[in-house]
């Protein structure tokens, strides 16, 4: 995406360095943004073309800059071209980049930054991704919060139900607050009878191996490293999770013939997947390496007021309470129609984004008062953003949002707020790779601080008609990338609060 300018620019330069547009792409980054008033929308890095060379033949990247820079020429996409630390920048036409940009983000709605130029070469996945198992027979453990909101294609939450509901179906019920959708249950005993098989596969290949206690080992090394051995069946036949876990990925790909499988499991368990992995290497499954662990940190100090939590639902309970007392003690709280449906889902919101502004790996110290803070970098922070926006829109109706005049757009918090804008897709393509979802976050919270400061000064109220209008085109773009970003983590941005 970034609307096309990244490829604009890709092919300008690949009738200079004699490559296909293609191979530049990836190279060319969106900047981000600052606090200086005139800064580059695009940059290349030089290096990036020079990554064949070795250390002692590989050229002065500022030089070799400056000479791709003078080869190059400004368009009626490109105004003005420059040299930075090793990279080539470019600036796009101010008035082409607003008004592409606005109806971009319109046009496209919830797949804006998806149709990108970054995601175009990369052919479409069957992806199955496990998170969470917990026992149907006994309460949601908050051991599996994590596990259970890790996702970077989050469906919305769902309302909470009714609390007849809760203690028919527990587990099913509490997915719903959550706003966890499953496309299939399959229980671990499912996998027993399935888990013989494997044995019975492994014994086949002389891999099996029984110990004098009488239980069932694989020895990983070969070599009887205790660090290697792996124990698939205790003494009295019963199977385990490495059993259960090899069964279980034979019948997904036989069901689902996956490109990738994705197991969001807490870091504990590395060893385990290690080893699942190799072992179904060594049963002779070459989709072995398409099986990736995401692994994640462990909360701490996560306390109610009635003490150490063990349950999911005494969090969600905690959630719905503080949030309520929370926007009833604020000025700025309107009347709604459902303040307790309001509340759940902001609370819900603060949690996830407590959860993702890090590495999915790393620990963190688990706060209330930090999670419901409605200034800074808080979930609260992104509705509060995005139910203002929403307000903004509401106040002052669609009359306005017929056509814009570019020229109102010019001003530096506009620039900033369009520049932002330019990079969603970067961003997104970034997490699609890595899978750690606080690159979403960032951005996220980024745009709803230069919303903020632009709100204070970009007025659309007793401003002309052509400016308010203009305006107003620029701050329900930022909603709608708000929204789809917020959606994109499985929160469900409010309207009102």
């Amino acid at each position: 995406m970034a609307c096309g300018f990244r490829r604009s620019i890709a092919c300008q330069l690949s009738r200079v360095l004699d490559l296909p547009p293609e191979n530049l792409i990836k190279s060319i980054s969106a900047v981000p943004i600052s606090r200086k008033e005139e800064v580059a929308d695009f940059q290349l890095s030089v290096d990036s073309l020079l990554e064949n060379n070795n250390d002692h033949s590989r050229p002065d990247t500022q030089v070799q800059a400056r000479k791709l820079a003078e080869k190059l020429k400004c368009d009626s996409v490109v105004s003005e071209i420059s040299t930075g630390q090793g990279t080539v920048n470019f600036k796009i036409n101010r008035e082409l980049l607003t008004k592409t940009v606005l109806q971009q983000v319109i046009k496209d709605g919830s797949k804006y930054g998806l149709k990108s130029e970054l995601f175009s070469g990369l052919p479409q996945k069957k992806i199955v991704v496990e998170f969470s198992s917990p026992n149907i027979a006994k309460k949601f453990h908050v051991g599996h919060l994590r596990s259970t909101i890790i996702g970077l294609l989050g469906t919305g939450f769902q309302l909470f139900g009714y609390e007849e509901k809760l203690q028919s179906s527990p587990l099913q019920h509490l997915f719903e607050r959550l706003g966890v959708h499953f496309d299939e249950y399959s229980g671990e005993s499912f996998y027993r009878e399935k888990s013989q098989e494997v044995l019975k596969l492994l014994d086949s290949k002389g891999l099996l191996q029984k110990t004098i206690k009488g239980t069932a080992i694989v020895d990983l090394s070969g070599n009887g490293d205790p660090s290697s051995i792996c124990t698939l069946m205790r003494s009295d036949g019963t199977s385990l999770y490495a059993t259960r876990d090899l069964a279980a990925a034979i019948d997904r790909m036989d069901k689902y013939n996956f490109d990738t499988m994705i197991y969001v499991t807490d870091k504990g368990q590395k060893k385990h997947f290690q080893q699942v992995f190799q072992m179904l290497q060594i049963m002779g499954y070459d989709w072995a390496e398409r099986c990736q662990h995401v692994p994640f940190g462990v909360v701490q100090g996560m306390k109610t007021r009635k003490g150490d939590v063990t349950f999911l639902e005494d969090v969600l309970n905690e959630i719905r309470l503080r949030m309520l007392q929370n926007m009833a003690s604020l000025k700025t709280t309107k009347v709604l129609e459902n303040p307790q449906e309001t509340a759940e889902r902001v609370g819900l919101a603060a949690l996830i984004i407590q959860d993702f502004k890090g590495l999915l790996l790393s620990d963190y110290q688990f706060s209330w008062d930090r999670v419901f803070q409605s200034r800074g970098d808080t979930g609260v922070f992104l509705q509060y953003t995005h139910a203002r926006l929403h307000s903004l829109e509401e106040t002052f109706g669609c009359g306005y949002l017929n056509d814009f005049n570019t020229a109102c757009l010019q001003e530096p918090q506009s620039v900033s707020i369009l520049q932002h804008l330019l990079r969603f897709d970067e961003v997104l393509y970034r997490s699609s790779q890595d899978l750690q979802p606080r690159h979403i976050v960032r951005y996220l919270l980024t745009l709803s601080h230069l919303a903020g400061m632009a709100h204070k000064t970009l007025y659309v109220k007793d401003s002309p008609p052509e400016v308010a209008g203009a305006r107003l085109h620029l701050f329900r773009a930022v909603r709608s990338v708000l929204a789809n970003g917020m959606k994109l983590l499985g929160i469900t941005p409010v309207c009102r609060m």
